[in-house]
């Protein structure tokens, strides 16, 4: 067996210590045989000609690559079968610290188990990137942009049924969504209303709920608009995957610029948006460039009027599907608490409730979901 006539993978045992690799599986959370858990964990992390070209295709991979990997994985199977082990046994059946918690490794390690061909276990891989991706695009459901996405390691973990109340909001935000993985025609969404509603909180869970249908986040800042076109291009290199670029508690002064690359990104660029990405934005204010009544008045300079009104409202219309978020009622707002309070195994008397609810709310920021959040934090705290 010799492992330099690998064609489209390389070794990632190659010059591995026995040393280094206890660090790794420490550092990984990698068990059993570690020869093997390391290559797999490797293979399936690590960019390669084969996944790159599985992402940037949308999933497909030629015949002759097909065939050049299988050749490579047949001179990884006594590895990949756990023939090749350590003098020390303890490597041969390693039990880590903190065991890995990346689902989809351990989903493709079971699968491993079961298959003795190199073909079975190369197409095993195949379906692996083909489904999750490779590296931190496989790891993590959301990330930030630093020049280059990387992965959000503590991410909020909300379902959609953790937000109670807005059943209209939350069907038209999954309607799109499902749309968008399904790779039918989907909407740029603007999520706009009341604080406090469950607006950001709708987003996120939206990752949680589709991230094995392979949807991913990626949330930007208002300065990195400018960026809109680099952030487009890395994207566009993941097309088996769907994202959502998303954008919190958004608005612009009239004098900011940002707002011209946003519009351009979404609708009207020379470059078209690649089919992958959708963005997703949230504000407290339905035209989203703020206009004041100064603006209006008749003795400013502008001559055209209306052209300087249509421009301000023109961002907000490039949202194809405007959601709105209402300040719940009183009863909306006490019926919150009470899910929020059962959820957690308390049953308060609706009078209680409504005294201790309302109480809070004239001392805090107004009814809303966060109100209601805070809430019951306290009145957990304090039993």
């Amino acid at each position: 067996m010799n492992l330099q006539d690998l064609i489209v993978c390389r070794n990632p045992l190659d010059g591995v210590t026995e040393t280094e690799l206890i660090e790794q599986a420490e550092r990984l959370g990698l068990s059993g045989n570690l020869y093997r858990a390391y290559l797999i964990y490797r293979l399936a992390h690590e960019p390669n000609l084969i996944s790159t070209t599985i992402e940037q295709r949308g999933g497909l991979i030629g015949e002759s690559l097909r065939e050049i990997f299988t050749h490579d994985v047949e001179l990884l199977l006594p590895i990949m079968r756990g023939e090749v082990g350590s003098n020390l046994p303890s490597l041969n059946d390693y039990k880590p610290t903190v065991a890995n918690k990346d689902a989809a490794l351990a989903e493709l390690m079971k699968r491993l188990e079961n298959l003795r061909g190199a073909a079975e276990i190369a197409e095993a891989f195949i379906e692996h990137w083909k489904r999750c991706g490779y590296g931190d695009i496989a790891t993590y459901r959301a990330f930030r942009w630093e020049g280059n996405i990387v992965g959000i390691r503590h991410f909020e973990t909300i379902r959609l049924d953790d937000l109670i109340g807005y059943a209209h909001q939350k069907e038209l935000l999954t309607g799109n969504t499902t749309a968008f993985v399904e790779g039918k025609p989907a909407n740029n969404v603007l999520l706009v209303g009341a604080r406090g509603t469950g607006k950001s909180s709708g987003v996120k869970a939206l990752v949680n709920e589709y991230h094995t249908q392979g949807l991913r986040l990626l949330q930007i800042t208002k300065p990195q608009l400018k960026s809109l076109p680099e952030i487009m291009e890395a994207l566009r290199q993941f097309m088996s995957k769907r994202f959502i670029i998303f954008l919190d508690d958004l608005s612009f002064e009239e004098s900011e610029a940002e707002y011209k690359y946003l519009k351009s990104a979404i609708e009207g660029g020379v470059e078209s948006r690649p089919e992958n990405v959708l963005i997703y934005a949230t504000s407290n204010r339905r035209h989203l460039i703020r206009e004041t009544w100064r603006d209006r008045q008749d003795e400013q300079e502008e001559l055209y009027r209306d052209d300087s009104a249509n421009e301000t409202i023109s961002l907000s219309d490039r949202f194809g599907l405007i959601i709105h978020y209402y300040a719940p009622t009183q009863a909306e707002y006490l019926e919150i608490i009470r899910s929020m309070l059962k959820r957690r195994g308390v049953e308060l008397d609706a009078e209680a409730l409504r005294l201790e609810g309302l109480r809070w709310e004239m001392s805090h920021s107004g009814r809303n979901g966060r109100t209601a959040q805070q809430f019951v934090n306290y009145y957990l705290g304090q039993r």
